[in-house]
Formats: structure tokens, C-alpha cells, sequence
């Protein structure tokens, strides 16, 4: 592990169990199924996918919040993948999360207020005598006003209710704020007030984010690395900008085209692919790429065998057969 990296992630594989079978044996969906990653210190790191693709099970795994079924986690030196009891609780403060839903997320018997007071009471974060003080602070670098701390949450816009549950978050003082969809409830003019304040929050306490998003819009704003996810599984890995200048997994350029609207110039571009069909039953999964039964460009190898993620380029990783070792698409780009 290097020593600016605060997250680190190897093999983490998340299962939940279905059904009964006739003879008592269980299936299972493998909604996250060996992913590893890196999350720099002062970085954000972002997961991009459809619905399905086990996004938000990966950071709800991180989280401990869903049960690691293997692989580990590490937070700095600490293995929070196998802490529990009064260990885990220890270190929670270290780790916050910010979900997508900021009133599902917020008591509505509570006013604002509280809800952070809470959070520094339950973390045991200062003297207890300083902590209305220290609610009042992320209130205002949250951009919300004193006189909102007596406010109940149905009395705030979705995105102040955001603001709120932000600033929650980061009372504890944490080193790492996981983010599930935390803009996809609110409309494009409030998503990017968000996304500026989040930035401004990072350069300003040296926060590190991993960031969950179905949206490459939002993604290409924030995020430094990028990983796609499809089926509990990184089909594609780069820097963002390599990424999103030169996508090479057939699947990410179907999430490009897409997306055109972070792209004015998109739209007639080419290469965009657009994908026919639905994804395979998570239960069970086919042979060889799980992408192969909707890719345009799939060849009788991908149906029988599993490409590696492996590096075609420069911190550029690639689980595509129809990709070179050089990092050249060997499938034809649409007009």
C-alpha cells in the first residue's frame, strides 16, 4: 500500500443469500464479487454504474454497514474489514457517510440542530460544554444560517436537508466521507452547489471521498479516479480524465453515450454505442464476460472466458478481451 493512500480495498466480495432450493441448497447474489481499490489521501475516488451494477453495496460494505462475506478493507493501517463490538465503534468516527436520501436520513421529530448534536455527543467529539458552539460552525460552513438550527427537517429544501445530513457527517471529524448518489434527489442547479461545496469542504479540511454516482456528469465534476462497475464487478479504472477522453471498455462508452449532457460536443461524436437487451440474472451468472450477452462486439471467447482487469496504459485498467495489451479497442467504433 502506498503511503498516501488512506482506503484500501482487496478482493472484497459482498453475497446475499436467496431462496431455498428443494434440497435446502441456497443461491446467492453475488452483488460485489472481488473488487479492489485505492483511495488516495485528499482524493476523491468515484464508483459508476447502473442500478444493479453493486455500487452502493461496495460502499455500504466499506461502511460495515452490509456484512463482508471476504476481502479486505483497510482504513490507514486499521483492518475495519474485521473489527466488531466496541473496536468498530472506535473507529466509526474516522469513517462517514453521506446517503442519498437526507430525509430518510434525518429523525423528523429532530430539529437540525440536534441531529448534529448528536452526532458530537455520540462521537464524543470536544468538551461537551463546546459542542452547540461546534454544531453552530459546520452549520455555517455548510452554508446554512444560525437561525435554521431550530428548524425541523420537513421545514428544508432537499438540498439543505443535504447540507444538514453534510455537516452531520463531518462533526465526527472524519478522514473518509462515503457518498452514495448524495446529489441524484436534487435538481441540476442544487446537485451543483452541492458538488461545489463538497469541493470546497475537501481543499478546506482534507477530506477524501469515495463517491458513488450512476451519473458520468457529476462523476467527471468531482471524482480524480474513476472505477465502472458492471455485475459486482470493475470492468474499467482510470484517472478521470484519461477516462472520459478515451474510454475503452465498450460498456463505459455506452454509459458515455448515454450521458451526453457533460459533453456539449457528444452528441456528435463518434463511437456512441447504445445497448440492447438487460442484464443477466446476478443469481446466476454466465460464462465468460458478464457484459458479452448485451456487447455489440462480443466474440465467442467472451462468452467462455473471464477477462482480467489489467493494465493497458498508464494507472489505465481494462477487463475487455476486444482491448489490446496496448490499450487499442479492437472492436469497430459506430459512426
Amino acid at each position: 500500500m502506498r503511503s498516501d493512500t488512506l482506503l484500501s480495498v482487496r478482493d472484497l466480495k459482498v453475497q446475499f443469500p436467496v431462496g431455498g432450493g428443494l434440497l435446502g441448497a441456497r443461491k446467492v447474489v453475488k452483488a460485489v464479487d472481488g473488487v479492489s481499490f485505492d483511495v488516495r489521501r485528499g482524493s476523491t475516488f468515484g464508483i459508476v454504474g447502473e442500478s444493479g451494477s453493486g455500487k452502493s453495496t461496495a460502499a455500504l460494505a466499506v461502511m460495515r454497514l452490509v456484512k463482508i462475506t471476504s476481502g479486505n478493507v483497510l482504513l490507514g493501517d486499521t483492518p475495519i474489514s474485521q473489527l466488531e463490538g466496541e473496536a468498530l465503534r472506535r473507529e466509526r468516527r474516522r469513517f462517514q457517510m453521506v446517503f442519498q436520501d437526507p430525509y430518510a436520513s434525518l429523525n423528523p421529530r429532530k430539529r437540525a440542530g440536534d441531529a448534529i448534536l448528536d452526532a458530537l455527543n455520540l462521537m464524543g467529539v470536544g468538551e461537551p460544554a463546546g459542542r452547540a458552539e461546534r454544531a453552530l460552525e459546520l452549520f455555517l460552513q455548510t452554508g446554512l444560517r444560525p437561525e435554521q438550527l431550530q428548524l425541523f427537517p420537513h421545514q428544508f429544501s432537499g438540498g439543505q436537508r443535504q447540507r444538514i445530513v453534510l455537516a452531520r457527517a463531518l462533526a465526527a471529524r472524519p478522514e473518509l466521507v462515503v457518498c452514495d448518489e448524495p446529489v441524484s434527489a436534487l435538481d441540476v442547479a442544487i446537485q451543483a452547489q452541492m458538488l461545489n461545496l463538497m469541493l470546497r469542504l475537501q481543499r478546506e479540511f482534507g477530506l477524501t471521498y469515495l463517491f458513488i454516482s450512476h451519473d458520468l456528469g457529476v462523476v467527471r465534476h468531482l471524482c480524480d479516479e474513476v472505477a465502472v462497475m458492471y455485475l459486482g464487478v470493475f470492468v474499467e479504472q482510470a484517472p478521470r480524465d484519461a477516462l472520459f477522453e478515451r474510454p475503452l471498455h465498450p460498456y463505459t462508452r455506452a454509459l458515455w453515450s448515454a450521458a451526453p449532457s457533460f459533453d456539449p460536443d457528444a452528441r456528435g461524436r463518434k463511437g456512441r454505442i447504445r445497448l440492447q437487451g438487460d442484464p443477466p440474472s446476478p443469481i446466476k451468472m454466465p460464462p465468460g464476460c458478464r457484459f458479452a450477452g448485451r456487447c455489440p462486439f462480443a466474440e465467442a471467447r467472451c462468452h467462455t472466458e473471464v477477462p482480467l482487469l489489467r493494465e493497458v496504459l498508464p494507472q489505465h485498467h481494462v477487463a475487455c478481451h476486444r482491448v489490446s495489451d496496448a490499450g487499442q479497442p479492437e472492436y469497430p467504433l459506430p459512426d
